[in-house]
């Protein structure tokens, strides 16, 4: 006979239906206090409000420094005053409580902690989510390095100080090793260990070290590639006897359904290509349109850091109860080296820059904004000498014009120092668009499979479920809405002036070519 309970005693598990199964994801992170770097970046900030949504008892300790004349309390306060934080505000009227700010920055010794703090962290920690990064392309070295190596390096002597560490995440990238056509989930030989990249950019001027940069990190495109490869390294030598691993994301776009459909709040990588082809702005790339292009949802890699994290605590578990078990339930794999996962598209749910170009001309025309500047004219140009050349007539010669015009109406150029940053941006972007990978991520689709119903519902990352059209359908929206504060309710009046704009482009190129044919035929004539 079941036992009689009392209202009090009735669990959230009495609540599933039958057929559910309570989420083991939750409950491990139900009651765990973790340490997140990089709150206020794009990635942090949607792992920040996730685990303040998904879980109901959690604390949360979040790195955060001044920065541009602001105290960390208030950008504190501006972290949650994003839209992304409004579903949540709706949910939990108690989630502010939930979240502790650690004094701090990944550019100085010891992430900048105090030792009051450090104490605090290392008595109450249990998991450690790694997010914070340079992204800049263009970065320094030596701000590279402290930032992106020295970090986690120094990350690992206070993780080593926690008695209750059940797993430490490092969120890398996907392109660590872009050197390589073949990436598995698997180290590589890294191109200089991080004690030794350290005490180069320590011993060296900012001087000196611009003039070895290139030098430096060879055949890595950017500084930021190069000192994620050497962090990797880091992380195999660092992470030896402790629950550690790796999430590889790609290039990460606005999120595909949480906690807002579309959201997305910078400009990089695909989506300032994306946004500046719809405003008019940029008109050609230099690319291969045939190859493909390694996208991912924000919120789709946020799950899969938290199902990672999940999964690295989950086997220590296993391997340090294996004395009592059966050796078939220890995953080996994780006895014998750090797991890593490759977050990326291709292998289940490819897409060309092609295909990426033709939905987002699709549904970006349906939405055209207000602040668009010229007709959607963009296109990816694999021959150098073409994109060049289209460059000069697209991009420069039409600046130029412009500025011109401006300055004899008393006004100010803009134009002109606006695309000599765009032209900066596409040919950083150029080498991720003229090159494809073979990337294996047997471990992400191991991982998924190990979720159960619940937390596959809870915790979405499956790129095999997505379907491309119905993401672009959003994330066309949301750039619109969250990047260029355009609301929707402002669409008549974008498509009013996309629509002159239209006009003005087509009877400008009808100008043009019959001026071109004029010329041709004077030159004919003068020469017959």
């Amino acid at each position: 006979m079941a036992e009689d309970r009392e209202g009090g005693d009735i669990t959230a598990s009495d609540m599933l239906l039958p057929d559910e199964e309570p989420s083991e994801m939750k409950n491990f992170y139900e009651g765990s206090a973790v340490f997140l770097t990089g709150a206020t970046g794009f990635v942090g900030k949607m792992m920040l409000e996730k685990l303040l949504r998904a879980v109901d008892d959690i604390k949360i300790y979040i790195l955060i420094r001044p920065k541009k004349g602001k105290d960390t309390k208030q950008r504190f306060e501006e972290i949650f005053e994003s839209p992304l934080f409004d579903p949540l505000k709706r949910k939990r009227s108690d989630y502010a409580g939930k979240v502790e700010m650690i004094l701090g920055d990944c550019g100085l010794p010891n992430l900048g902690i105090c030792a009051e703090d450090t104490e605090k962290l290392c008595a109450n920690v249990n998991t450690i989510i790694h997010c914070a990064a340079t992204v800049r392309f263009d970065e320094k070295i030596k701000q590279a390095a402290h930032i992106n190596v020295r970090s986690i390096r120094d990350l690992f002597v206070i993780a080593k100080q926690m008695k209750q560490l059940k797993a430490l995440l490092y969120v890398s990238t996907a392109f660590s090793n872009c050197i390589r056509k073949d990436i598995d989930e698997i180290f590589y030989e890294p191109p200089i260990t991080g004690e030794k990249l350290l005490t180069l950019v320590d011993c060296l001027d900012d001087e000196k070290l611009d003039l070895i940069t290139p030098t430096l990190i060879g055949e890595f495109p950017n500084t930021y590639v190069f000192t994620k490869s050497v962090a990797e390294n880091v992380v195999k030598e660092e992470g030896k006897n402790l629950p550690v691993g790796i999430l590889r994301p790609s290039i990460i776009i606005g999120s595909a359904k949480e906690p807002v459909a579309g959201w997305i709040d910078n400009f990089y990588g695909a989506t300032g290509v994306f946004y500046g082809a719809a405003l008019g702005l940029i008109r050609t790339l230099h690319g291969k349109k045939e190859n493909c292009a390694e996208l991912v949802p924000a919120d789709y890699v946020v799950n899969s850091v938290l199902a990672a994290a999940w999964d690295v605590a989950t086997m220590k578990t296993l391997n340090d109860n294996k004395e009592t078990q059966d050796k078939n339930d220890v995953d080996e794999k994780f006895q014998e080296e750090i797991p890593i996962y490759n977050f990326v598209c291709t292998p289940e749910r490819p897409i060309t820059w092609e295909k990426f170009e033709e939905l987002n001309y699709k549904h970006a025309i349906q939405i055209p904004s207000e602040v668009c500047i010229w007709n959607y004219f963009f296109k990816m140009r694999p021959s150098l000498f073409w994109h060049t050349l289209a460059l000069f007539f697209l991009h420069t010669l039409p600046a130029h014009i412009v500025d011109f015009i401006a300055i004899c109406i008393g006004k100010k150029p803009q134009l002109v120092k606006g695309y000599q940053k765009i032209n900066k941006f596409s040919n950083v972007i150029s080498y991720f668009t003229m090159r494809e990978w073979n990337f294996k991520n047997n471990n992400i689709q191991n991982l998924w499979k190990k979720m159960n119903t619940s937390d596959r519902k809870l915790f979405e990352f499956s790129m095999k479920d997505l379907s491309w059209d119905a993401y672009f359908y959003t994330y066309v929206r949301g750039a619109r809405v969250y990047l260029l504060k355009d609301p929707l309710d402002t669409v008549s009046k974008g498509q009013i002036k996309y629509y002159k704009l239209k006009v003005a482009h087509y009877a400008l190129c009808t100008v043009l070519f019959y001026l071109f044919y004029k010329l041709t035929m004077f030159i004919v004539n003068f020469i017959f």
